[in-house]
C-alpha cells in the first residue's frame, strides 16, 4: 500500500503576510473615500453632497463607506480633522523653535500663504464649515488639541524676538496668526469677485508673489515697529 506524502513546499497561510495587503488595501480605500468626500463637500457644501456621488467618486460601494465612517456627518468630520490634521503636521515640520525669530516667523507667514493657495480645499472646507456656524467642527476635540503646538511655537517666536529687542512686546499669538491667517485667505476666498472689482488677476502668480511680500511686511512691520 502506497504511503499519502505531503507537499514538499506547503502553501504560505502566515496570518502577519496575509493581513499586510489587506491593511493596505483598507488604507487605500479609506484615502480614496476622503478624497472623494473632499471634493463633493467643497463643491455642493454639506446639505447638497450625497454619499451615492462620494462612492461613486471612490470606486467602492455604500457599504464600504459606512463601514469606515459611519453617517455622512461623521464623514465629513473625518474630512474637517484631515484638512486640519495636513496643516498642522506640516507645521511642526517648518522646526520654527529652530529658526532666529524673525526668520521663523517669516516662514511661518509664507507657508501659511503658500498652504492656503496651493489647497482649494482647504478654503472651500472652511467656508462650509462657517456657514454651518462650526456646528460639525466644534465636536472634535482632535482639532483643538493639534492646534495648541502652533500656539505655542508662535509664543516662542515672540518672547525670543521680544528677549533679542527685535519684536514689540505683549503680542498675543492667536490675535497674531488670525492676522497672518487673513492676509494670506481673504484675496483667495473672494478672488473672483477682487478680481472684477479691481481689474486685476488675482490668479496671476507675479501678482500673488507680491501679495505674499506684502503679507511678510504687514505682519513683520507691525512686530518690528
Amino acid at each position: 500500500m502506497l504511503e499519502k506524502t505531503q507537499p514538499r513546499n506547503p502553501p504560505k497561510t502566515d496570518t502577519a503576510e496575509s493581513a499586510a495587503p489587506r491593511k493596505r488595501d483598507a488604507a487605500a480605500t479609506r484615502a480614496r473615500i476622503l478624497d472623494a468626500a473632499t471634493q463633493e463637500f467643497c463643491a455642493k457644501g454639506y446639505d447638497g453632497a450625497r454619499m451615492e456621488q462620494i462612492v461613486a467618486l471612490a470606486d467602492c460601494n455604500i457599504r464600504m463607506a459606512y463601514h469606515y465612517f459611519g453617517r455622512k456627518e461623521d464623514l465629513y468630520l473625518a474630512v474637517l480633522e484631515r484638512a486640519y490634521e495636513q496643516v498642522r503636521s506640516r507645521e511642526v515640520e517648518l522646526e520654527l523653535k529652530h529658526l532666529e525669530p524673525v526668520a521663523g516667523m517669516k516662514t511661518l507667514i509664507e507657508f501659511t500663504f503658500d498652504h492656503i493657495a496651493n489647497h482649494p480645499e482647504f478654503v472651500g472646507l472652511m467656508t462650509t464649515e462657517n456657514m454651518l456656524k462650526g456646528r460639525f467642527l466644534e465636536k472634535s476635540e482632535q482639532v483643538p488639541q493639534a492646534t495648541v503646538p502652533l500656539v505655542e511655537a508662535i509664543r516662542d517666536l515672540l518672547l525670543r524676538g521680544e528677549g533679542a529687542g527685535v519684536f514689540r512686546s505683549n503680542v498675543d499669538p492667536v490675535q497674531l496668526y488670525i492676522t497672518i491667517l487673513s492676509v494670506s485667505y481673504v484675496h483667495i476666498s473672494n478672488r473672483y469677485t477682487l478680481s472684477i472689482i479691481f481689474q486685476k488677476d488675482l490668479h496671476d502668480k507675479a501678482w500673488l508673489d507680491r501679495r505674499k511680500q506684502h503679507a511678510c511686511d504687514v505682519v513683520l512691520g507691525f512686530l518690528q515697529s
